[in-house]
């Protein structure tokens, strides 16, 4: 019998506790919903008011893993929902915006992504990300090195850049903006990248050609597109292990001389949140948003 339980006064039926998702640490969706429910004090503010697009793995990442960007069949209807524009014409897409519907997304299996732009202003972005993507044998450490550089060249144009880890194999960098298109962040963000490639030939690339790959950092720009979503702060992601997209400290980058050390799972995150918190408020700050130059 499915287990109901009530979250915030909505009843929620959560299915097949049991199930091994992760198979290679024996993670359970029961573990992960756990997860979700005590990471949601910092997981929600980086969710709500912004259309989310779920990356469903329901058999774990070996089974089928699939987009679902619009309103999954089933939905409840004290779930948010919000019309959004796309290019082939306006659909209905879930905000998460409470506990409870937090628990019902979770109870999916699904990764969390959302744009760099909050639900009624598609047009005008609140977020730069840079995402730093590693071509082996190249890891995480080469992303860090380009992470620094990238650091130093945003603060030069007055923008405070934070990382955090893909939860998968290399690094995001996160700036607020404001004031600006996503397609003018876009275009700042591929200057940063021609900048980056040209300072590091041998190691960043602005494109993805992928016969240029090997051994360099593909600096990702076109995750700023309005139609692009990216890893929300806290999801979990579809790999054999149940790692996190993680907030991390600049000490960690600079100090980072192996992939395990910037490796966080949810085991990892409680800890992490009380010596830490959100490493990630300020973007919430809309005050400490910065223009472009």
């Amino acid at each position: 019998m499915t287990p109901i339980t009530e979250v915030e006064g909505r009843r929620l039926a959560l299915s097949n506790l049991e199930k091994v998702l992760y198979p290679a640490t024996g993670f359970t969706k029961g573990e992960v919903l756990h997860y979700y429910a005590t990471t949601a004090e910092v997981l929600l503010p980086h969710l709500r008011d912004r259309p989310v697009s779920f990356l469903r793995y329901p058999d774990g990442p070996d089974g089928q893993v699939f987009f679902t960007k619009n309103v999954p069949p089933g939905t409840p209807d004290w779930v948010t929902t919000a019309e959004v524009p796309r290019s082939e014409g306006p659909a209905r897409m879930v905000l998460v915006q409470d506990l409870a519907s937090l628990m019902w997304a979770a109870n999916l299996v699904t990764e969390f992504h959302t744009h760099q732009w909050p639900l009624g202003t598609p047009d005008e972005a609140d977020r730069l990300v840079l995402d730093l993507d590693p071509g082996a044998p190249a890891t995480v450490v080469e992303c860090c090195e380009v992470a620094l550089w990238l650091r130093e060249r945003l603060a030069a144009d007055g923008i405070e850049a934070y990382p955090k880890t893909a939860g998968s194999k290399g690094l995001h960098l996160l700036a607020g903006v404001r004031g600006a298109s996503p397609d003018q962040v876009s275009e700042y963000a591929k200057l940063l990248a021609v900048e980056a490639e040209r300072a590091m030939p041998r190691l960043a690339l602005h494109r993805m050609t992928r016969n240029l790959r090997p051994g360099k950092v593909f600096v990702d720009w076109s995750q700023n597109a309005a139609r692009k979503t990216t890893a929300t702060p806290y999801t979990l992601r579809a790999r054999p292990r149940p790692l996190v997209s993680a907030p991390v400290t600049w000490a960690e980058v600079e100090q980072c001389t192996a992939p395990e050390q910037l490796d966080f799972q949810a085991v990892d995150m409680g800890p992490r949140l009380q010596d830490y918190g959100d490493l990630l408020a300020p973007l919430l700050d809309r005050g400490r948003a910065t223009r472009l130059p």
